[in-house]
């Protein structure tokens, strides 16, 4: 049977990180939780549940990825965030994959509770991502805050299981918008470092097509109040990415 390495970024979880980690009991053979410095429970909680746990200023997402991945003592890891949790289906197909790994690496959807309610429009789910893989096959990159694991390889071979990740997302409309703020001002820098500006036009139509994109075309009208919600601030958001990459620009 394949050792298993689940492997977590933490940063003030004490809300979430119980349950992640009791939905990996019984297919994890290491837990790895890599903190930056929380000034909560959360350590307390991981040691209760036996994760090893680990102390590292943070430096971006990516790059907490990569230097928590190095610490796992398995090539074979599982990577989840602290308010995700395993579905009892995904578990199941975890632990067949670990009878039995034929692949580089399995991608799983991902179901995200907002405010309560299970978010399946707005392009939100079936939000795959590839998050049982094997270290040696790639790395982490992408722009922060947004991160994804990349093969070393293109003709690799991906596995799609069964079962959700359960995203425990935002509990108010409030802590939603803080994080978009917090967000886009780490997508705006990390735009203007690789050199990209933002012209009127794109702060103008990006907002615009984003809304009509997900609350029409990605149907997140049948998500109710809170699909009408969830789509009024990822448009808000795009305007926020490319005003605040326009002032930066303005500013150098």
């Amino acid at each position: 049977m394949t050792r298993l390495s689940v492997v977590i970024l933490t940063h003030n979880e004490e809300q979430h990180i119980a349950r992640c980690l009791e939905s990996v009991r019984g297919i994890a053979d290491e837990i790895v939780v890599v903190d930056s410095f929380s000034t909560d429970k959360t350590r307390a909680i991981c040691q209760k549940h036996r994760a090893r746990f680990i102390r590292h200023k943070f430096e971006g997402h990516i790059e907490q990825k990569n230097f928590a991945m190095r610490q796992a003592k398995s090539p074979y890891i599982l990577s989840l965030d602290a308010d995700e949790a395993l579905s009892p289906e995904l578990r199941q197909s975890i632990l067949d994959v670990k009878n039995n790994w034929t692949s580089d690496g399995y991608r799983m959807n991902r179901l995200t509770n907002y405010c309560g309610a299970w978010i399946r429009h707005c392009g939100w789910y079936p939000d795959t991502k590839l998050r049982l893989l094997d270290a040696r096959k790639g790395r982490w990159s992408g722009t922060n805050p947004h991160d994804r694991f990349e093969m070393r390889d293109h003709d690799t071979r991906l596995g799609i299981l069964n079962g959700d990740i359960l995203h425990y997302s935002y509990n108010s409309i409030s802590g939603h918008l803080k994080q978009v703020d917090y967000f886009t001002e780490i997508s705006a820098k990390e735009l203007h470092a690789k050199g990209n500006r933002a012209t009127m036009f794109q702060i103008l139509t990006s907002p615009v097509f984003r809304f009509l994109r997900d609350y029409f075309w990605k149907r997140g009208f049948l998500d109710g109040y809170y699909g009408l919600i969830i789509c009024a601030i990822s448009s808000q958001a795009s305007f926020l990415k490319y005003a605040k990459l326009r002032e930066l620009s303005r500013n150098s």
